[in-house]
């Protein structure tokens, strides 16, 4: 009988690659209707954990629990109608379109009776204004720049329209503008709509400014987590990422803003 009472979580799990072992009896509950994100130096266990609760990964021991049950429990296409993951590298079909890529995030919604209709028109349309892609609709997804792929993979998770998204280093390729714009989106899709976000990001200070929820990792292990200005600290900083800093408060959003300090010889 599982112990975890959110929708997605992960209890007393094992998780490597081979006979790589990445974390072990790891134990994650993800806040229901909040924007979590999850931080922690390179080669911690950050991707590792969000592709074992997608189920891109199979726990050696443990189990991934979603809506009350194992993950494996579902098909998967219940899991994608539950569940939309934007992994951190993906490899779109030679000559294809974007309009028809993205439209590819309402395959767990067909049926064998129910085929396209005019509300998945509509979701896939919004999907890409939402991401600013409805000019290349037309384009072949392998000629654009690795930022303008980023937002059509984006528009596609969104398109599966999931209450739970989990997006693997998001902001991966794209300008300072274009993050900042998806993290606002994430959070409205988190505020205005409800979902579930889950993320991976490098950028402290994003991930305070954005994040209601932080899982901070290190060699495998949750260290910390919480709201941002409890988990964030100038020790915390100095542990995880071996970097020296002040902390203070962010004037535009009032979250922990996080400084390094100048090295001096």
């Amino acid at each position: 009988m599982t112990t975890i009472s959110t929708r997605l979580g992960a209890e007393a799990v094992t998780l490597g690659y081979d006979g790589a072992m990445i974390s072990q009896d790891l134990t994650v509950e993800i806040p229901d209707n909040q924007f979590t994100v999850i931080i922690g130096p390179n080669a911690c266990g950050k991707s590792t954990l969000l592709r074992a609760l997608s189920r891109l990964l199979t726990p050696k021991h443990g189990t991934v629990v979603l809506d009350g049950k194992a993950i494996t429990d579902y098909s998967a296409k219940e899991v994608a109608r539950r569940l939309g993951l934007l992994p951190q590298s993906s490899i779109a079909p030679e000559d294809i379109r974007v309009a028809e890529l993205v439209s590819r995030g309402r395959y767990p919604h067909q049926r064998f009776l129910r085929q396209w209709s005019h509300n998945d028109e509509r979701v896939v349309a919004e999907a890409m204004a939402a991401t600013g892609i409805e000019h290349l609709a037309g384009d072949r997804v392998d000629s654009l720049s690795g930022g303008q792929r980023q937002r059509v993979w984006v528009a596609m998770v969104l398109a599966q329209e999931t209450p739970l998204i989990l997006l693997d280093e998001p902001t991966t390729f794209l300008d300072i503008a274009f993050q900042i714009e998806l993290l606002d989106l994430c959070r409205s899709l988190n505020r205005d709509q409800g979902r579930t976000v889950v993320a991976v990001l490098h950028d402290l200070n994003q991930s305070c400014r954005y994040a209601d929820h932080i899982i901070a990792m290190s060699e495998g292990r949750i260290v910390a987590e919480g709201p941002p200005a409890e988990v964030v600290t100038e020790e915390l900083v100095a542990d995880v990422f071996g970097l020296d800093c002040r902390i203070i408060d962010d004037p535009e959003s009032h979250t922990p803003l996080i400084v390094p300090k100048v090295r001096r010889n």
